[in-house]
């Protein structure tokens, strides 16, 4: 009997296996557009990020300008509430970061654009790591790939007209432009608060299931500037001031997570959830080291928001395997451009 059941036992973890790695392929697939040739594909979202003089070759394809840092995560324990994952238990685990903005020209003043943003790779002991990209706006301009990409096309035709029609179709774009006009800048990157804005699943030690979203709270108080003040300050203020903040001391941030309630709109990255839902301070972000990004830590990290350890998963929010796809794309180009680097 044993000898018996044990090839039946065998196959069918075997076609499990095959079922797991074939669905993720056809879900890969499916997204990078290659069942139909009609469908929108990483190459065509990377290509439109493009400015009209050609990209910046040797560089990431969007927030090309950054800088590197590394430091630590203090986790407290209490996301292990949420999460099986091994970073949620106390104890402090490495972290490579990136300071950043959303250009696609790695020369552009730091004063010319609204966004900023914050990546990370947390490694645990076992191997495994959690890597996110998070961004200073709290909400995403539009809810699907699809509508992103054709807001790219219609932002580099610069026609007012075709902007202001999708502007009526999609409200939330509307909201975004009005958050880039009222909302207060600040001198530092030390002093945003960043938000994950796509949902993702933690699953518990016991099996549940928490959809959630997450946000880095800065320690330093933000001290709001007038853009035009910070034009003054030179094309490089950004990078010049966060080296010289965390030399003298490092810069901290709280990890939030915040748990969906009944209803809301986890697929959505445009739509913020209501304000009161149940938060998790998980702990501490600790930046202590910057380094430029020319020879630093993090010019050669994918920070690909679908590398995620156990106990975190993607959600059915489309845009982690979206970024993905246009992650490794824009990297495998970088990386065949590297001798560009730093030459333009």
């Amino acid at each position: 009997m044993a000898e018996t059941r044990r090839p039946r036992s065998l196959l069918v973890s075997l076609a499990a296996i095959a079922l797991v790695v074939g669905g993720s392929a056809a879900a890969f697939a499916y997204t990078a557009g290659w069942l139909s040739p009609g469908r929108l594909t990483p190459d065509k979202v990377v290509d439109a990020f493009a400015p009209p003089g050609g990209p910046a070759l040797g560089h990431r394809r969007n927030h090309a300008k950054g800088i590197c840092f590394t430091g630590f995560f203090e986790a407290n324990g209490a996301g292990a509430e949420l999460s099986r994952a091994k970073v949620f238990e106390a104890g402090r685990y490495p972290i490579v970061g990136r300071f950043n903005f959303g250009t696609p020209d790695p020369h552009a003043p730091d004063a010319s654009a609204r966004v900023r943003g914050f990546s990370v790779r947390i490694q645990t002991p076992d191997g495994q790591e959690w890597r996110s990209a998070m961004i200073s706006a709290p909400f995403f301009p539009v809810s699907t790939p699809q509508d992103f990409y054709q807001l790219l096309k219609l932002l580099a035709a610069k026609d007012p007209e075709q902007v202001k029609a999708f502007a009526g179709a999609h409200p939330r774009f509307a909201a975004f432009g009005a958050w880039t006009k009222s909302a207060p800048w600040t001198g530092s990157y030390a002093e945003e608060r960043y938000n994950g804005l796509n949902s993702f699943i933690f699953t518990d030690a016991g099996g549940k299931d928490h959809a959630v979203r997450w946000s880095l709270i800065p320690e330093a108080t933000p001290t709001p500037a007038p853009a035009e003040e910070l034009a003054k300050r030179g094309p490089d203020f950004l990078e010049q001031e966060i080296a010289q903040r965390i030399a003298a001391a490092p810069a901290r941030w709280k990890l939030v997570v915040t748990v969906a309630g009944p209803g809301d709109p986890a697929a959505d990255p445009s739509q913020p959830w209501p304000e009161g839902r149940r938060t998790v301070e998980a702990g501490t972000l600790v930046a202590d080291k910057v380094e430029q990004e020319v020879d630093g830590p993090c010019r050669d990290v994918n920070f690909d928001p679908t590398v995620l350890p156990d106990g975190i998963r993607t959600s059915d929010d489309p845009f982690p395997a979206a970024r993905s796809a246009a992650y490794a794309v824009s990297f495998d180009r970088r990386t065949a451009e590297a001798k560009n680097y730093g030459a333009q």
